[in-house]
């Protein structure tokens, strides 16, 4: 089954996602296993090259990983204890009441909702835990951020996606029809250099559709610009992506 507003952003550049995206905190797992009844089944819907699957595995007997990109899934990483199937988020393919926890990482903003949360509740047990996490707009430490925040809302703030505005309202938008559940405040944080910095802004789709449309990739103009500012490029500097999590228990 296919989903027909299914918008693949990310297939063309699978292989650069899994490499220079950032990485979940281990306490955002921990925290979620600790409120699950049972810790035998995860599925990790629109799970992308498994970021977040990985993670998941540490602490659930078996983890299914799905996305609807077939690249993505192939450049996964691979772990004993999950399943990695190309398929979408409306239609698992799992078992009725088959499932203590239910994670949409950086993607409940691309799907269809309302056959999505369906999905849910046939999938789901009694109280399994469902959560939606999106992780907002990065900040760098020192002088380096001013520019940063120019090019993600002016330069390229007009490529982005309609729907990248749930990403930057933490996902308060979006319907969430299950008893919410308090969670803690956690964030993103890698340290990386120069170089990774620009390769993870060319995974951004608003970069990739703006260097479509113009034919220069904006980044190359970013990086002179932060060469000026950061010092040695091989240094590396503090990066933070706040996240937000919806939590919700999910009563069939």
């Amino acid at each position: 089954m296919k989903n027909k507003n299914f918008k693949d952003y990310f297939s063309d550049n699978s292989s650069a996602y899994a490499t220079y995206r950032p990485s979940y905190p281990h306490k955002l797992v921990y925290e979620l296993s600790k409120i699950c009844k049972n810790s035998h089944l995860a599925l990790d819907c629109g799970c992308g090259t498994g970021q977040l699957s990985v993670l998941l595995a540490e602490n659930f007997d078996l983890v299914v990983a799905t996305d609807a990109s077939q690249s993505q899934i192939q450049n996964a990483e691979k772990k004993d204890n999950i399943i990695y199937k190309t398929a979408i988020a409306e239609n698992s393919g799992l078992e009725h009441k088959s499932v203590d926890l239910i994670t949409v990482a950086q993607a409940a903003h691309w799907l269809d909702l309302e056959s999505f949360y369906k999905e849910v509740k046939r999938i789901s047990k009694e109280n399994t835990i469902l959560a939606l996490i999106t992780y907002g707009v990065l900040h760098v430490e020192g002088t380096v951020d001013k520019l940063i925040q120019e090019f993600y809302y002016t330069t390229i703030g007009s490529y982005w996606p309609k729907e990248r505005k749930h990403v930057e309202n933490g996902y308060a938008n979006l319907p969430f029809p299950f008893h919410e559940l308090p969670f803690p405040k956690l964030n993103m944080e890698e340290f990386w250099n120069l170089e990774d910095l620009i390769n993870y802004f060319n995974t951004w789709s608003a970069v990739k559709e703006a260097e479509k449309i113009s034919g220069v990739n904006p980044t190359d103009q970013l990086r002179t610009n932060l060469q000026m500012l950061w010092g040695n490029p091989y240094s590396k500097k503090k990066i933070i992506w706040p996240l937000s999590i919806r939590v919700g228990s999910v009563h069939v």
